[in-house]
């Protein structure tokens, strides 16, 4: 062999070892590239996983606040509407009493609104004809046997109203229709109402 040939193959021997050499640092750069590249994939992959997750409890929570709020207004207009039920049972039957149980009933309106045992009571024109007398004359006996004046009188004028009484003096009037009682009780009875109920 002669020095070209010698220079020649020894060129061509460098060339095939740089070759190889720069095809190991290009396949090892690839791969660490198609390394960094697969990770950075993984990584985005569970990052849209973890806000998937996220996101699908957030709204879950936001359903079960939902789910709950609305369950207790249920619960809410349920009760309510029992205690509602209670109330108009308790006025019904106040509204259904009748005889001496009526009687002793406006009796005791009348003494519970008398200020001064001078008061007249009104009726309704039904309940004055069939208990005006007997309520004034009960009144005045449980006044009287309270220690206080009993000289209740029974009004000529008759009240627009259904049940109960209207007691007055002068300007003043205390009123304790059936009607009237119930709407105070629903007012301050209510919550003690439901309390018991639901204990």
């Amino acid at each position: 062999m002669n020095g070209i040939d010698k220079i020649t193959a020894r060129i061509e021997t460098d060339a095939v070892a740089d070759a190889a050499r720069i095809a190991g640092e290009v396949k090892t750069q690839c791969e660490t590239i198609r390394a960094e590249g697969e990770k950075k994939a993984q990584e985005g992959y569970w990052e849209k996983v973890r806000q998937g997750v996220a996101a699908a409890e957030d709204r879950v929570q936001r359903l079960a606040k939902t789910a709950d709020m609305e369950a207790r207004k249920s619960v809410l207009s349920f009760k309510q509407g029992i205690v509602a039920d209670a109330f108009d049972k308790a006025e019904a039957r106040l509204n259904a009493m009748e005889g001496d149980e009526y009687v002793s009933f406006l009796a005791a309106l009348a003494v519970r609104a008398s200020v001064t045992g001078t008061e007249e009571l009104v009726l309704s024109a039904a309940d004055k004809a069939a208990y005006g007398p007997k309520v004034v004359e009960r009144a005045n006996a449980a006044l009287k046997k309270a220690g206080r004046t009993g000289s209740l009188t029974l009004s000529d004028q008759e009240g627009g109203f259904a049940r109960g009484l209207v007691c007055r003096q002068g300007s003043v009037s205390v009123n304790c229709t059936v009607e009237a009682l119930m709407a105070q009780a629903r007012e301050d009875m209510a919550s003690d109402v439901a309390a018991e109920l639901f204990a």
